[in-house]
């Protein structure tokens, strides 16, 4: 496991470890399945100085990308990439919409809030994490039905569950900040876990 970890991946490591989003274990998922690592990045609201860690990195991701490709906003879907995204949007002084799960039916309705759509602008889409890519299918579907164009998806963490090429078969590109492998990985390496807890996550992704 001897990799060199980007300065970038140290950072975000440090910063979901010691606000709690990133935690080892055994736990219960959705599907059924039991993993051994689960990340919520919720945690961060209970630690400022992580939260702008994560925060300061994504926005500096997306002013990158913008040098060369045309951004007039950003997007995400209620609830968690939605936690961070009015920060990373402020950082770069552009507009951001919010995707509901569902649509409202009182004051304003519909699903997508935040300000008008724009008709041919370019939205960047953001999330938290990505496992199969599903959600951010879901959420990006309403927004180009309202004449949107979205091209790339960021991501905080790809857990690296097909995520990737799930989105890249419907034509879209993942700019993930980090993976769990590189987490795991950094995190072994500065003692924070164990050789048979990084084991344990790196199985669980082969697995998968």
């Amino acid at each position: 496991m001897g990799v060199i970890v980007s300065s970038k991946v140290s950072e975000i490591a440090g910063a979901l470890v010691r606000s709690g989003c990133l935690k080892f274990g055994a736990f219960k998922l959705k599907s059924g399945t039991v993993s051994p690592y689960y990340v919520d990045l919720t945690w961060l609201l209970s630690s400022p100085k992580d939260f702008c860690c994560v925060v300061d990195i994504a926005t500096e991701e997306i002013r990158k990308i913008m040098a060369s490709h045309k951004i007039d906003g950003l997007a995400s879907i209620a609830l968690k990439g939605a936690l961070l995204l009015p920060s990373i949007a402020c950082g770069l002084n552009i507009p951001c919409l919010v995707v509901r799960k569902e649509k409202k039916t009182y004051g304003v309705t519909g699903r997508v809030v935040g300000g008008n759509v724009v008709r041919g602008e370019r939205l960047l889409f953001f999330d938290d994490v990505i496992t199969d890519g599903k959600s951010k299918l879901e959420g990006i579907k309403p927004l180009e039905q309202l004449g949107v164009r979205i091209e790339m998806v960021m991501v905080v963490v790809d857990r690296e569950q097909r995520g990737r090429e799930n989105l890249e078969k419907s034509g879209y590109r993942l700019h993930a900040l980090t993976t769990i492998s590189e987490l795991v990985k950094s995190l072994y390496q500065s003692s924070h876990i164990s050789k048979e807890q990084a084991d344990a996550v790196l199985d669980y992704i082969k697995d998968s």
